[in-house]
């Protein structure tokens, strides 16, 4: 071949490393200027919850590690898919972030059949709080342990009614593990989130819920739900009365739920770092490690590929469970 037909073949190399160098650049003076205007964070759940709560605590102090304002937007219902719906509509610039949770991010993929998104939709940024749940009942309600609620179930089956936040969340499996480990038939009412869920458990429209404890934690504190056991595997120390599940004679009974946030897949890795590395600032702050503590949880914030890999292994083990309860898909 001469030097005259390689020369275009020459030119054609050129511009394409040109095209990456500027590519790779523009991406990384995207990461130098990001942000450069306010972000919003996509709470996939309704005010009162768990992952409501943990968004609003967050936003202010991340707002501050970032030098832009956070605002908080509610998308609630579907079990969590209407707010992940609306996080993969956005642009993946990083200005959109969605607060996930065991339920959308890892037990909807083996509850639902055609579930609107993959797992490859997303990235993780990172786990920010995890806690147990806790299985509450209205003051009302005769049984002060959790033997005492088996033998009043047995006693009386369909009688009784556990709430939920909406199908697929880690309330509702919970709720479905007692029923199994218990062999007790209670009715399932799901709500487009834990705050209408303990409204009604409040209430007396619902009998009881195995709620994550940081929704829950105030109202059992002032006496207006009664604490029957947490589902983690050892006590909590804001609630050093309250046995664990496996305390009560259920030895294979332990869930932690969990609380993250995500970004649409295509978001700039640097873009994702500077994300992470703010948010993880954000939870080492005293503010926050109390606000968690108070609220019977813990920060967790790992590093994105690491909660990948976290969040894998979740979805497989609530594949089990779905199985052992014999829920279908929807």
């Amino acid at each position: 071949m001469t030097g005259a037909s390689l020369r275009p073949l020459k030119v054609l190399r050129f511009f394409a490393a040109l095209a990456a160098f500027f590519s790779l650049t523009q991406a990384v003076n995207a990461a130098d200027v990001f942000p450069s205007k306010p972000i919003k964070i996509i709470v996939t759940a309704a005010p009162g919850g768990t992952t409501d709560i943990s968004s609003r605590a967050l936003s202010d102090i991340l707002g501050k590690e970032l030098g832009q304002s956070v605002i908080i937007e509610n998308k609630a219902g579907g079990a969590g898919i209407i707010g992940i719906q609306a996080l993969l509509a956005a642009p993946a610039d990083g200005y959109t972030m969605a607060m996930g949770n065991i339920g959308p991010n890892a037990i909807n993929y083996s509850l639902y059949k055609n579930l609107p998104y993959k797992m490859e939709d997303m990235e993780p940024i990172t786990i920010v709080i995890a806690n147990p749940n806790v299985l509450v009942v209205n003051p009302d309600f005769p049984a002060k342990t959790v033997a005492e609620l088996v033998a009043l179930a047995k006693a009386n089956p369909g009688k009784y009614s556990f709430a939920s936040s909406g199908r697929g969340q880690s309330i509702h499996m919970s709720g479905e593990l007692l029923k199994l480990q218990a062999g007790i038939d209670i009715i399932h009412v799901p709500y487009k989130g834990a705050g209408p869920a303990l409204a009604d458990l409040l209430g007396g429209q619902v009998n009881m819920m195995v709620d994550n404890l940081p929704s829950s934690m105030a109202y059992i504190k002032a006496g207006k739900l009664r604490a029957l056991a947490v589902t983690s595997k050892n006590r909590v120390a804001e609630l050093p009365d309250v046995p664990t599940m496996i305390q009560s004679g259920f030895p294979n009974f332990e869930v932690t739920a969990w609380f993250g946030l995500f970004v649409p897949a295509g978001t700039p890795k640097p873009v994702i770092d500077r994300l992470y590395v703010a948010v993880k600032k954000a939870l080492e702050t005293p503010e926050i490690k109390q606000r968690w503590k108070d609220l019977g949880g813990w920060a967790v914030g790992d590093t994105p590929a690491n909660t990948k890999l976290f969040i894998a292994a979740e979805k497989k083990k609530w594949e089990l469970v779905a199985q052992q309860a014999k829920i279908e898909a929807e």
